[in-house]
């Protein structure tokens, strides 16, 4: 069974004035679609991994084949990571947390404010392509950092958000301004989403 490229939730311009159509349609339909269709090529190398979701093969890269591991990892993992970037995002998102997570991220970083502040100061600083990423971790909420597009889910944690900070995630409308999209893309998260991927993480 070949892997295939998510719909978009919602219209390529819905996150404007925060995240351009442009940028949407070149992230979702080029960049996202070739992490797919290379994935689907890596697969059909080793046919007995197809009946594996995505997230398994990336959770259990020790037991995928060398020679398509750094493949499954590499797109395997744009692939599960960007399926969860178009969900935690939604237009006329944002605002303060509610629900669970509110409370949790209260809890371990002192308020709101200061979790994004946490937040965007590690992905300002994850040096190259990345990801920012929050995740329960024993108990509490932690912020990480991965290089290109590595999944947390490789390292045996769940993430809860994610933001891009690869360069085609925002250069065609902030340029080389990685914290001015970081400060932008708080106005498009998906709360909703966020309290449903951290209910299971507690499970």
């Amino acid at each position: 069974m070949a892997y295939e490229l998510p719909p978009l939730p919602y219209d390529y311009a819905a996150l404007e004035p925060f995240i351009d159509e442009a940028t949407m349609k070149l992230h979702h339909d080029k960049h996202h679609q070739a992490y797919v269709t290379n994935l689907n090529g890596a697969i059909e190398k080793h046919p007995e991994l197809g009946s594996k979701s995505p997230e398994e093969l990336v959770k259990n890269l020790a037991s995928i084949p060398e020679d398509i591991r750094k493949v499954v990892q590499n797109h395997g993992g744009g692939h599960v990571n960007h399926t969860l970037f178009w969900e935690i995002m939604k237009p006329q998102g944002g605002g303060a947390p509610t629900g669970d997570i509110a409370a949790q991220i209260t809890a371990d970083f002192g308020s709101f404010e200061d979790f994004k502040k946490q937040f965007n100061e590690a992905a300002t600083k994850q040096f190259g392509s990345g990801w920012g990423w929050l995740v329960f971790d024993g108990g509490k909420l932690k912020i990480v950092t991965t290089a290109n597009q590595d999944s947390p889910l490789s390292q045996g944690l769940y993430p809860i958000l994610g933001n891009d900070v690869w360069e085609h995630a925002y250069y065609l409308k902030y340029q080389n301004k990685r914290p001015d999209y970081l400060a932008a893309w708080w106005n498009v998260v998906n709360w909703d989403e966020i309290n449903k991927r951290f209910a299971t993480a507690k499970k």
